[in-house]
């Protein structure tokens, strides 16, 4: 029997999409479609624009449309969470929703950025978090999701640096009591520091701090994954530190909702060159 193929969809295809607005920019349907493929599994996925304001009637046509599975970006991630039948701890600590499942007859909203970040450090580069000093650049969403993952991971701090002090006691506060506002001399003494601001996206050629004010041994982290290689990267791998890119937080996320809707392990690998091949 031929495996199905996600761009041939038949009447018993299951169906899954991303809601945003813009959203046709979205990466999400080639690695998703890339899974479901490799997978074996007959589903499809695609991307749905919604208006600024419409996400509960988006989270009400998922509920009558019988669509299984739904990945939620700006600027829903907060809205969605009110529409939901329940929410995931890590949905509820953040505030925000990126993945919304089906358990039984309830929708679930989950969050899988910040634990999809701990998969990519601990899958793809093979990095023990045990006991490391951790600082985050930045305090918005992302920023929010990394802190609280890290916090669960095992290591010893948490670190939020930020130009607003606010926010950065309040980024902080999701690790509990290993987390704390600090300044530029806790990014040179941390193990590993991770760039959660938009600085070096796109054509930006600036980077939110310099490699070589880190620990030598230090782990470089940017969650911005276009381009592949920030100038944040470049110079931290001419600083002899070790630099990770953004692109594996973006797959694991994915991954960990690949595995929600379909109780299937995700095919990692696959939605990885899939990610990788629109932003050659």
């Amino acid at each position: 029997m031929a495996e199905p193929d996600p761009t041939s969809p038949t009447g018993s295809t299951r169906l899954a999409a991303v809601i945003g607005w813009p959203v046709r920019h979205s990466r999400s349907p080639a690695i998703h479609n890339a899974g479901f493929s490799a997978a074996g599994l007959d589903w499809t996925y695609v991307a749905l624009p919604v208006r600024p304001g419409h996400a509960s009637a988006a989270i009400a046509g998922m509920d009558a449309l019988g669509i299984d599975g739904l990945s939620v970006t700006m600027p829903h991630k907060a809205p969605v969470a009110a529409s939901l039948d329940r929410l995931t701890d890590d949905a509820v600590a953040l505030g925000a929703v990126n993945c919304v499942f089906r358990d039984g007859d309830d929708l679930v909203g989950d969050n899988t950025d910040g634990a999809g970040f701990v998969d990519s450090l601990r899958e793809d580069e093979g990095i023990d978090l045990s006991g490391r000093a951790c600082v985050v650049v930045g305090a918005g969403g992302a920023a929010r999701a990394v802190v609280r993952s890290l916090a669960l991971s095992g290591v010893e701090s948490v670190t939020v640096v930020n130009r607003r002090n606010d926010r950065a006691e309040a980024a902080a506060a999701l690790a509990g009591p290993i987390g704390r506002v600090g300044d530029a001399a806790s990014i040179r003494r941390a193990d590993l520091v991770v760039n959660a601001t938009p600085v070096g996206m796109g054509d930006d050629d600036s980077s939110p701090f310099d490699p070589e004010q880190t620990a030598e041994h230090a782990v470089i982290a940017d969650l911005v994954y276009h381009p592949l290689v920030t100038p944040l990267l470049a110079a931290a791998a001419r600083s002899g530190r070790r630099p990770v890119g953004g692109l594996g937080m973006l797959v694991h996320q994915a991954a960990r909702a690949f595995s929600r809707w379909t109780g299937a392990e995700a095919p990692v690998a696959e939605m990885a060159a899939a990610a990788r091949r629109g932003l050659q």
